[in-house]
């Protein structure tokens, strides 16, 4: 699926919110939920009742829409949706929203996610049925994987690691230079949970999960909400603040997001293979006329492979350029300035987004890289994944 031309620049961010980040929010998640939500729209400068259109996206955990839209005292909306899915969807359901309001359903549109992630439901762990009635039992083609300790993203993505390396010689210190670049970026977030520097050495003496991915090469659990308000160009000019355009969008993938792990054609071509050039000639932009790139980062290694399938470096060069600084403040494309979902919290990605929208307006504080114009936002999950461009 692919953002046409005629929706480019059709709508812009006005408003962002989020909760705190924590281990453990003593609230549900609806009413992280709700309390993101309610920020992002006094940023924007509107009243719920202005809101028009309302979606989410999640994984058996999500706050619905219409218990949100009943909170909000929302009597009637132009669209809404509540989308059964996970990284993948973060950058989609914004684009979604933004389809809204290029059709002309919506002038202003809520999109928020919130979860529990680490007191609630915990994203890594995987549910197995039977109990008294028999052994574990495993539908679909999990039975296949889930039983050989394939249970979760952190298996299924350091096979894809592991690929690399072979094929390249990707070392497990490139992804090492990845999450100490980003715990660098969460020292000057004051609302990363991790904030304490790390150093290779770090990185290198924390414990397997899931060779060749280390405990430092993961995503924080979180408890937390996010919100954005997208609102239509002509509307969002007299907000508040400095509307961040959505210049493109993209979702899509080698394959259907139903399709097993082994079915992949090519463990080392990914996502932005297949959608990066039409992402970004659609914004009328390349690759290097990005200024900021919120990458989906769950863990170390996908931050490598997307620089390289978007063209931020050649194929295979991906380790040797975040360990050359590339990926630094003052590197080539400075990535996860907020310290990602590496270090400041996992909202299901759409923190990251929230990122790319600071820096654009240029109120991002201490981790504000000057200049900032344009920036990239990218969800991931399996083989297919999600990106917005966006521009000041």
């Amino acid at each position: 699926m692919n953002g046409e031309d005629l929706a480019r620049d059709k709508a812009a961010v006005t408003g962002v919110g989020c909760t705190g980040f924590s281990r453990d929010s003593g609230v549900s998640v609806d009413a992280l939920a709700l309390q993101a939500s309610l920020l992002a729209i006094r940023d924007a400068g509107l009243e719920p009742s202005d809101i028009d259109g309302v979606l989410t996206y999640g994984v058996g955990d999500a706050a619905a829409v219409r218990d949100i839209s009943q909170a909000l005292g929302l009597e009637s909306v132009n669209w809404y949706c509540d989308v059964f899915g996970g990284g993948s969807y973060s950058c989609a359901t914004v684009a979604q929203a933004a389809m809204a309001i290029a059709t002309g359903l919506c002038r202003h549109v809520l999109v928020y996610r919130a979860l529990n992630g680490r007191s609630g439901r915990r994203l890594g762990r995987t549910a197995l049925g039977g109990g008294d009635a028999g052994p574990p039992r495993v539908p679909g083609p999990g039975q296949f994987s889930v039983p050989f300790g394939m249970s979760g993203p952190v298996q299924q993505y350091g096979l894809l690691a592991r690929r690399h390396m072979i094929e390249f010689g990707t070392t497990t210190e490139h992804f090492g230079q990845v999450a100490v670049t980003l715990r660098g970026n969460a020292v000057l977030n004051p609302r990363a949970i991790m904030r304490d520097p790390i150093t290779l050495e770090d990185h290198q003496a924390s414990r397997w999960i899931a060779e060749p991915l280390r405990l430092l090469d993961c995503c924080q659990e979180t408890d937390a909400g996010c919100a954005i308000v997208l609102s239509r160009a002509d509307a969002a000019r007299d907000r508040p603040h400095p509307p961040v355009y959505l210049s493109s969008f993209a979702l899509g993938g080698s394959g259907p997001a139903s399709q097993p792990l082994d079915k992949y054609p090519d463990f080392t071509r990914l996502f932005p293979a297949h959608i990066g050039p039409g992402l970004f000639g659609r914004a009328g932009l390349s690759v290097s006329d990005i200024d900021v790139a919120a990458l989906y980062d769950a863990f170390t290694f996908l931050v490598i492979a997307q620089l390289e399938d978007f063209g931020f470096c050649g194929k295979g060069e991906g380790g040797p350029f975040v360990a050359g600084g590339g990926i630094a403040r003052e590197g080539a494309i400075p990535v996860g300035t907020n310290g990602g979902l590496l270090s400041e919290g996992y909202v299901h990605g759409l923190n990251n987004l929230l990122e790319a929208v600071e820096q654009l307006r240029g109120n991002a504080g201490e981790r504000q890289i000057e200049g900032a114009e344009t920036a990239l936002a990218t969800g991931w999950g399996a083989n297919v994944g999600s990106a917005l461009v966006l521009r000041r």
